[in-house]
């Protein structure tokens, strides 16, 4: 675990373990409550949140958004539409894409599922981090964030 020294200095191989490894108990304890309680995964429900909030995306817009490469975004948009849970429309703008939309069905899904993701976020939150702690936590992640996306830094090069 990532600690800080007496001068300050940071343990950076041991932060970004920390911070890799904290990200992912928290996408597999998500994962496990909205399999249970509603048939997905974490992964799905943020490609419908990110669909309901950008309407009309293309397949290239939600692999930027999740940094992955678009063949695995498509396979996920196929696994979405097979579930009836996506459409893909025509994009009037490009022949060669097509946008994204929800259906009700994938709208109705999202809305039940985002109950239990933000209620078992926080739960887990709470039981590690004081508010203030959270709070913070939140702003830093939200700057080191916008740093790397401005800087297009870790986007997928295939």
């Amino acid at each position: 675990m990532a600690y800080t020294e007496s001068d300050d200095t940071i343990d950076l191989q041991g932060f970004f373990a920390d911070l890799v490894r904290c990200e992912t108990r928290l996408y597999n304890a998500l994962n496990v409550r909205l399999r249970e309680r509603h048939g997905i995964v974490t992964s799905q429900y943020e490609f419908l949140r990110f669909l309901r909030e950008h309407p009309g995306a293309r397949v290239a817009d939600l692999a930027t958004e999740f940094a992955i490469g678009v063949g695995a975004t498509s396979k996920s948009a196929d696994r979405l539409e097979a579930r009836g849970w996506v459409v893909r429309q025509a994009n009037p703008a490009d022949r060669r894409s097509h946008l994204l939309a929800l259906t009700e069905k994938g709208s109705r899904l999202l809305a039940v599922a985002e109950d239990t993701f933000t209620a078992g976020l926080g739960e887990l939150l709470a039981s590690a981090l004081a508010p203030s702690a959270t709070a913070a936590t939140a702003r830093t992640l939200s700057h080191l964030r916008s740093v790397l996306e401005r800087d297009r830094i870790g986007n997928p090069t295939g």
